[in-house]
């Protein structure tokens, strides 16, 4: 088998009161970065309005796919619903991929065959344009601790990627499906890196592709080389028969957000 600046906020949108199930909100910015505008979507826990409390934020990439099944590719990660059935204190930020750029911004390295590697501009959108621009607008707990970023297949990829390059940023970090096969260069920076402080949930199917357990397994092997297994700081869920697909990562997304957060 084949292995598969908040420099200009242009508009900010309430809730589509239409679907009152639909408790997402979307904004557009200005990405110096990637030279775009960029769409994100932000979902805030019920007591937010009620409140005065601050909250732990997670960043999540394809947002196109996490709320609304009409804007997704092939069906939403259901994270509004799955959040407000856990009464979640969380906050939400969704980055809408860049479509025909999607491959060259989640891609830390260049593959040989399908290009790519433009993950740092796209990382650098993030935490240097989008978070302090959330952490000013809304009630956040700013630090590594209550920071997570997630993705899946090469959002799984960047995420892990993320917590390489932004430790002191990203101290939680959900790794679905990762597309750990696009470089040897992520294996290759892990191995250099001395100290691992961050959170990791480690998420895949078996029916997936035929190396992508292996390939996960691999990954998490050099984590532990660097750090005790009594510190739990990582945790690792294969799902039997699960496939390479937004059913998964819905069905698998609360059991992630509990353990990290």
């Amino acid at each position: 088998m084949k292995k598969l600046g908040f420099l200009f906020i242009i508009f900010f949108c309430l809730p589509n009161i239409t679907q009152a199930q639909k408790r997402y909100s979307t904004f557009e910015m200005e990405a110096p970065q990637l030279d775009t505008i960029k769409k994100i979507w932000v979902y805030l826990p019920l007591d937010y309005d009620t409140s005065t409390k601050k909250y732990p934020v997670l960043y999540m990439h394809d947002a196109q796919n996490l709320f609304d099944a009409k804007s997704s590719y092939a069906g939403e990660w259901r994270i509004d619903e799955t959040l407000d059935s856990l009464k979640a204190k969380i906050i939400i930020i969704g980055i809408e991929h860049g479509n025909n750029k999607r491959l060259s911004e989640l891609t830390p390295y260049k593959n040989s065959k399908y290009g790519g590697g433009n993950a740092d501009a796209y990382l650098d959108f993030i935490v240097s344009t989008v978070k302090p621009y959330v952490d000013s607008v809304y009630r956040t707990k700013k630090n590594t601790r209550n920071t997570g970023i997630m993705g899946s297949s090469l959002g799984g990829l960047t995420s892990y990627y993320a917590s390489l390059k932004y430790p002191e940023v990203f101290g939680k970090v959900g790794v679905f499906s990762p597309s750990f096969w696009f470089s040897n260069e992520i294996y290759t920076l892990t191995e250099a890196t001395e100290k691992m402080d961050t959170k990791f949930y480690f998420m895949c199917g078996d029916s997936e592709s035929e190396d992508m357990v292996d390939e996960m397994n691999q990954m998490i092997q050099l984590i532990r080389e660097k750090r005790c297994d009594c510190l739990h700081l990582h945790k690792k869920h294969i799902v039997e028969n699960g496939k390479h697909n937004e059913k998964l990562w819905a069905k698998e997304f609360a059991k992630a957000y509990l353990w990290l957060f």
